[in-house]
């Protein structure tokens, strides 16, 4: 996304008023059987956001000066007219990030490069870790046509990878930087699996072997902790010029993370301001202050203003200690403005 983060001044009531960021899940469903999530779990009872559930809302997104919207998933691209969505939240107007598997891409790069700003794709690794991690064939190779479909359109369109690190991935972290390159992607950055929460469609936590399918052990942290230390000397120009999006010391927080899942030392220290600077919408229509956090209401039963200036919401803010919360402690994505 662009930076316009940094022009922003934050307010320290607990009421909100400037909304920067909203994360807008437009459909439910996901085409992709990733490891280690389980939203595709759910694709029978797939549910999407209509026109009509948004347009009550655009004033609210108007008053609160809403800057960029996230079309997150499951899979943006399923949704039965995505590009309605976006000429509405054009009118806004926003700035539009589109988070997405990449399946989709190539048969939707005119419209995506029309009405999106940026696109963020998934990626695991080099052809054959990727395609195993999500679980459906030729994953990379539709990736990599979907990125190189939106660069023949417009070269500088920016596209974007996030990388998901977990059992299956992360011995082979120079290989996914290399695949960065190869597919032609502007930059990757790293984060964690999230193994802790109810989130992705979770209904409770991991037990403890679906934890040890996804999750480091102890031998696997000292061994991804001594090939991250090689990664940033050998891929020091990618760190310099931004390419990794991650300074090298926040990368060493990766295993820091995967040791304290283990109960070796703590988890690393978060900062974190997304319920007051930002919201998720979901695809049913449920409103919450972050991914991790319970629900504050529905925009199919009330405005968006009233649920996230509720007295429920304002209480739930002003006593969240994020140093101190356990779903804070444990987050893996974090937001900081």
């Amino acid at each position: 996304m662009t930076n316009f983060f940094k022009h922003f001044h934050l307010n320290s009531s607990d009421r909100i008023e400037r909304l920067h960021v909203v994360a807008l899940m437009p459909h439910s469903a996901c085409n992709c059987r990733c490891v280690m999530c389980d939203i595709w779990k759910a694709n029978a009872n797939k549910q999407e956001l209509t026109r009509e559930d948004l347009l009550p809302h655009i004033a609210s997104f108007r008053k609160f000066e809403v800057h960029a919207v996230i079309l997150s998933g499951g899979e943006a691209l399923m949704h039965s007219n995505l590009w309605r969505l976006c000429e509405l939240l054009k009118e806004v107007p926003v700035e539009i990030s589109l988070l997405s598997t990449g399946l989709l891409l190539k048969p939707h790069a005119h419209e995506v490069i029309r009405w999106c700003d940026d696109v963020i794709v998934s990626l695991d690794g080099h052809r054959e870790a990727h395609d195993a991690i999500r679980n459906v064939p030729r994953a990379y190779d539709r990736l990599a046509e979907g990125v190189a479909a939106l660069k023949r359109l417009d070269s500088k369109f920016r596209v974007s990878a996030r990388c998901v690190i977990q059992r299956r991935n992360y011995f082979a972290l120079p290989n996914i930087i290399a695949a960065a390159h190869e597919i032609g992607l502007d930059q990757i950055s790293f984060l964690a699996v999230d193994v802790a929460t109810t989130a992705f469609n979770r209904p409770t936590p991991w037990g403890n072997e679906r934890l040890a399918d996804v999750a480091l052990s102890p031998n696997e942290v000292a061994d991804f902790k001594s090939l991250l230390e090689k990664t940033i000397l050998g891929y020091a120009d990618d760190f310099a010029s931004g390419f990794i999006a991650e300074a090298p010391e926040k990368m060493r927080r990766l295993p820091e993370y995967f040791a304290a899942l283990n109960g070796v030392g703590e988890f690393p220290e978060n900062h974190c301001n997304a319920p007051w600077v930002s919201t998720v919408i979901e695809a049913d229509g449920t409103v919450r202050p972050c991914f991790f956090h319970r629900p504050l209401g529905n925009i199919r039963e009330r405005p968006l203003e009233a649920i996230l200036n509720s007295d429920e919401a304002m209480a739930f803010r002003r006593q969240l200690d994020v140093k101190a919360d356990p779903i804070c402690r444990q987050c893996v994505c974090t937001l900081y403005l």
